[in-house]
C-alpha cells in the first residue's frame, strides 16, 4: 500500500510521496485547519495491481498531474494497490467535489467513482 500525500514542511504544495501505509485513521484528517469537515470520495481502478510497474507508475504520474491541478481543495490523497483504490479527501468546495474524480477519470479512464444511489 502506499500514500500519495503532500509535503507543505518542505514547500513544494502538491508535491507527492510514497509512503509505506499506516492505518488511514491515524493519516487521514477529518477537519481542515480551522475545524471545518472535509468531504471526500473514492475510486476503484481496476486491476492496477495487476498491471507491469511501468504502467502503475504512468497510473500514479497521471493521478498526481490531476492531484496538482487542484492544490488548492485536495488535501490528502491515498492509492492503495492492494485494493485498487484511490481515496481523496477535499476541501467541500462548489464543484470540486464533481470536477476532480471526472479530470481523474478524464486521465486514467478506467478509474471509476464509488458512488451511492440517489435516495
Amino acid at each position: 500500500m502506499t500514500a500519495l500525500q503532500k509535503r507543505p514542511e518542505q514547500g513544494m504544495p502538491g508535491t507527492a510521496e510514497i509512503l509505506p501505509s499506516a492505518p488511514l485513521y491515524k493519516r487521514a484528517p477529518r477537519e481542515d485547519e480551522h475545524g471545518r469537515p472535509l468531504s471526500d470520495f473514492m475510486m476503484i481502478i481496476p486491476k492496477l495491481r495487476n498491471q507491469p510497474e511501468h504502467l502503475i507508475d504512468e497510473t500514479v504520474k497521471k493521478i498526481e498531474r490531476v492531484l496538482n491541478r487542484f492544490t488548492h481543495a485536495v488535501v490528502f490523497a491515498d492509492l492503495n494497490l492492494k485494493l485498487n483504490v484511490l481515496w481523496v479527501i477535499v476541501r467541500p468546495e462548489a464543484r470540486v467535489s464533481w470536477r476532480l474524480p471526472a479530470a481523474i477519470n478524464n486521465a486514467v479512464p478506467e478509474a471509476l467513482l464509488v458512488a451511492h444511489p440517489a435516495l
